[in-house]
This record gives structure tokens, sequence and C-alpha cells, in this order.
């Protein structure tokens, strides 16, 4: 069909948010093959004999030691996004897996510590789907809000951010986002993929 056939050629744009560790200091591109882990068969690895992988990636939001991205896959290979994540030194927040152990910042605030220690899950939303529909041939596009508690990680982070005016501010590279209130929760879903890759 044309779905499937569009998807073989790379036509259907998937599209995530997520919150991952370390401080990015541009969007890029990952393209590095993944297989099955050599030791652990449960899990998925950067490996020479894997499948071709590629993943793009922006920065919406720096936060002094996060980084809030946009992420677009190329290929769509099990755990993508966590293996070229980690394999870039930047896993996911409350992915153990491939993450290691959670990482608390050294001087991290207790609203800060709170929001790390209880996300139980990694920090990473489906956001949108985009394709061409098969008959009329109109871009049909879908989008999800990023759910509750990604949002309270994001909060947490900015507002801690916020109050400590000696600390790397927080920034949004995003220009639709900069403008946005920063009291406002629902600013982390107007942020929109920037076309261009943006570096400090």
């Amino acid at each position: 069909t044309g779905l499937v056939r569009d998807l073989q050629e790379r036509r259907i744009t998937r599209e995530y948010r997520a919150v991952c560790e370390g401080r990015l200091t541009a969007g890029g591109r990952i393209d590095a093959p993944i297989g099955r882990h050599p030791v652990n068969r449960t899990r998925m690895a950067v490996a020479e004999k894997g499948r071709a992988s590629v993943t793009h990636y922006r920065v919406l939001t720096r936060f002094p030691a996060h980084s809030f991205v946009a992420l677009r896959l190329e290929t769509g290979r099990t755990h993508q996004i966590r293996v070229h994540m980690a394999y870039d030194r930047h896993p996911l927040v409350g992915d153990p897996a491939y993450g290691g152990r959670l990482k608390i910042p050294a001087g991290a605030s207790p609203p800060v510590v709170a929001a790390l220690r209880t996300f139980c899950r990694q920090a990473l939303h489906a956001s949108g789907l985009s394709f061409r529909h098969p008959v009329s041939a109109e871009t049909i596009e879908f989008r999800a809000p990023l759910p509750v508690d990604i949002l309270g990680l994001l909060q947490a982070l900015d507002e801690a951010n916020r109050d400590e005016p000696d600390r790397p501010q927080a920034e949004s590279p995003d220009t639709d986002s900069r403008h946005a209130d920063k009291l406002d929760p629902n600013k982390w879903n107007l942020m929109k993929w920037p076309e261009v890759v943006t570096n400090r």
C-alpha cells in the first residue's frame, strides 16, 4: 500500500520529545548501526554488524545539567532513541538499562533531586506523526501533548534554574519557545522542531 511504501522510503515523520542527561550544545545526527547486545540479549547496542540506524535531534531547552530535545527517526530500530542517546553520552533521564544509575547533579536543589528520584520511567514521549494520505495525498498530522510526569520534570528543572541566578541559565534555541511565558507549563508543548541546527 501507499503507507507501507512511504514508511519504507522514509517519508513518514515520527517525532519525539525527551529529557536527557548533560547540556547539549547543538542538534545533530547520530548514524550508528544497532543490534543485539553481545552479552545481555534483552538489550540493544551500537554494533558494527547491526542494522543501519539514524536519529536526528534538536535542542529545545538547555538546563544546567540536562537538555530537553526533539528527535526524529530516519529508521525504526528497537530502543533506537535510548541506545543512540546513551551512545552519544547523553542517556535519557529515568533509563537505567542504557544510562546506568541515577545521576544527581552537584548542587541540585531539593525540588530537582525529588523530581529526578521520583521519575520512574524513561523521559521519552512520542509527540508527533505525519504522513501523506494514500488517496488524497494531503499531509495528515497528529500531535500528542506531553504527559504530566514529563511536564513536572521540566517545570522542576526550569524553576530551580531560575531560582539560582548564578548558575548557567536555561536556554531555548527554538525561536517560538523563547517568547513563551516561563511560568506557563504549556510552553513545552508549543516548542516546534527547529529546522536549523542551533549551536551556542
